[in-house]
């Protein structure tokens, strides 16, 4: 089988590391703090120092990162893929950025050869671990074909979604939707114990309905619980790249838009180190003036 490289092995990218692992592959792994690395290694796994390392010994390099300046580092950066003078020349990146980012690190490893991948990943850091990730590439749908078994060692559903940077306008989307989701089920919770249904009672009508689906039946199971699982909040960086584009897009947006500075209070009020739906509970006691727990 293809020895693979990974780079960025955080809660995301080590839980599809380990699973690729699972699944018989070789890996290589880089990332800026080695303790993130450590179970990878207990399981087989080689860590070298640099993504041109990780290049140079691998047949297929793929990331999982945190932020823009991180992918424009792996790709150009000193110890970058770029320097890379043997071993991989595809690199499928997962990471949650903007698309005229990994357009344009495309654009800049094109000429040293490379082919780039553009991909996303929708779930949690548990999801990941499953092995249950909604996955969206875009760009090559020849290397999308080929590398099937790869992405079926990390994912339950697989969708190519177009040109190079598609996937993460739909990464972009997802999140948009989410927070837009998100809110105004905790929204009319609120309004609905104000007027006297407690939340129990409208999980249970929400069921019934034609409302009803895995997110909102989630959302709501948080809700009830109030069992909110610290987590550093990524919601205001997706839905912001989102809103970014549909300015240089000229969309308009009001209803992303208010969700991201409803995302901001919560922010601005201490609020914000939670999951989507702790996060979105948390605005609404501030706006009720709800005594939190």
């Amino acid at each position: 089988m293809k020895t693979l490289g990974f780079i960025g092995t955080g809660g995301m990218g080590s839980g599809m590391a380990a699973n690729l692992i699972k699944a018989g592959y070789s890996l290589v792994v880089t990332d800026l703090r080695r303790e993130q690395a450590k179970a990878l290694e207990a399981q087989g796994a080689k860590f070298v120092e640099s993504p041109k390392a990780v290049a140079e010994s691998c047949d297929l390099v793929l990331s999982m990162l945190p932020q823009n300046d991180a992918v424009k580092a792996v790709a150009i950066g000193k110890g970058g893929l770029a320097e890379a003078t043997k071993g991989a020349k595809v690199w499928i990146d997962f990471s949650s950025i903007d698309k005229e980012t990994i357009v344009r690190a495309s654009n800049e490893l094109s000429g040293k050869g490379w082919t780039v991948v553009d991909a996303s990943a929708g779930g949690v850091e548990e999801v990941a671990a499953a092995g249950q990730l909604a996955l969206w590439l875009s760009g090559s749908r020849e290397l999308f074909d080929e590398h099937q078994p790869i992405f079926k060692a990390m994912g339950k559903s697989i969708l190519h979604v177009g040109e190079l940077g598609n996937a993460k306008l739909v990464k972009n989307a997802m999140a948009m939707l989410a927070a837009v989701q998100h809110l105004s089920v905790v929204e009319i919770c609120s309004w609905l114990k104000k007027g006297g249904l407690d939340e129990a009672t409208f999980q249970n009508i929400l069921k019934n309905s034609q409302q009803d689906s895995v997110a909102t039946r989630r959302i709501m199971e948080i809700v009830v619980s109030r069992n909110f699982k610290p987590r550093k909040s990524w919601m205001p960086k997706d839905v912001g790249f989102g809103l970014d584009m549909a300015r240089e897009m000229e969309v308009p947006m009001p209803f992303v838009g208010l969700a991201y500075q409803m995302f901001a209070i919560a922010q601005a009020t201490g609020g914000d180190g939670y999951e989507a739906t702790g996060i979105a509970c948390n605005v609404y006691d501030v706006i009720t003036g709800t005594k939190r727990n």
